[in-house]
């Protein structure tokens, strides 16, 4: 039964369900959830630091169970859209209930799709990392996957990287400075992915080209079978869920910084590089991305054996609670500039 534990990352389609199906304050229902009850649960039930025992990792590393409810992930989120924007072409919404049906929407997108997405593309096999692609694909994000893997991974921590912020950067500035520099970032890591291949630029294996056609593509399939207020609704959701991605990616790695040796390279990359988080609910709810520099240590592990590491700098909240103080730049610097580790 502990291992159906992660099955607990549903209820956040669930909530998104209700709010498509609501009216009024109801509509918000996945952003009371998310950011409310899943926060108060984490206060709560507290932390859990504990580890795997070693003798127990192989057999969950490669047990079926954990790789199923991540793809189950793939029915529900396109099947949620399509309930959603189905709601949206024949509900007589107000403002206000549109955009709580929006956010919610936008909550499914960064929780069980970018997050799932993120997880399976550390994958080897071609099904999960194409699985990958496809949920990022109505994020509207799908560069990310190549950034991510291919950049982020070896700049973390450095002022290479768009995905670490820095030390008193606020959100609002990160949003800026992250994503216009990862999509521009992506392209150059494509660019030398082709050369390595010897490939030419408009190869068949660059996979930026097709993310460019891909997602106008998926918009054209939603503005022909519904409408173009659709579309427009569908944009929308999408750069929330961007958003979103964008603030966990300013709580993961904020103001860390990794020593530049005499060699002109940067130390490895270690666990005290990314922010941690131990609190129960979020850790389940996220698939353990809240583990995150077990992650960063060593990406290949898949989430159900990330370990805690004592040594690592740790968020005194869950990641919902932190999305919200970062949203409030004085406070966010407040709590966490005490906090950041100083390079020595």
């Amino acid at each position: 039964m502990r291992d159906l534990k992660y099955l607990f990352a549903y209820t956040v389609p669930i909530s998104v369900y209700i709010s498509f199906i609501s009216t009024g304050i109801w509509t918000y229902s996945a952003v009371v959830y998310v950011f409310l009850i899943i926060p108060l649960l984490d206060l709560i039930l507290g932390e859990e630091k504990d580890n795997i025992p070693d003798e127990s990792v192989a057999s969950l590393q490669n047990k079926w169970i954990f790789d199923v409810m991540l793809f189950l992930n793939v029915p529900i989120v396109f099947g949620l859209l399509f309930v959603g924007f189905s709601s949206i072409q024949t509900g007589d919404f107000n403002t206000l209930e549109t955009i709580g049906i929006a956010i919610s929407t936008g909550v499914l997108l960064a929780t069980n799709g970018i997050n799932v997405a993120h997880e399976l593309g550390h994958r080897r096999t071609y099904f999960a990392r194409f699985t990958s692609k496809l949920l990022y694909m109505p994020c509207l994000y799908m560069h990310f996957y190549i950034e991510h893997n291919f950049g982020h991974h070896l700049n973390v921590a450095t002022p290479e990287d768009g995905a670490t912020a820095r030390i008193n950067q606020s959100v609002y500035s990160f949003w800026f400075t992250s994503i216009t520099k990862q999509y521009l970032d992506a392209w150059k890591r494509q660019k030398i992915i082709l050369e390595t291949q010897k490939k030419s630029f408009f190869s068949l294996k660059n996979d930026m080209i097709f993310y460019h056609l891909i997602q106008p593509l998926y918009l054209f399939s939603i503005y022909y079978i519904f409408s173009f207020e659709v579309m427009i609704f569908a944009i929308v959701v999408g750069i929330i869920s961007i958003l979103f991605l964008e603030c966990i990616n300013y709580i993961e790695h904020y103001g860390l910084q990794r020593q530049k040796l005499a060699s002109g390279r940067y130390e490895r990359v270690e666990p005290h590089h990314s922010w941690n988080s131990n609190f129960k609910i979020g850790r389940i709810t996220l698939y353990e991305l809240t583990r995150h520099s077990d992650h960063h240590f060593k990406s290949s592990k898949k989430y159900q054996v990330l370990d805690n590491h004592e040594e690592c700098p740790t968020l005194p909240m869950g990641y919902p609670s932190a999305i919200l103080l970062s949203f409030v730049p004085p406070l966010w610097f407040r709590v966490m500039n005490p906090k950041v580790p100083q390079v020595q």
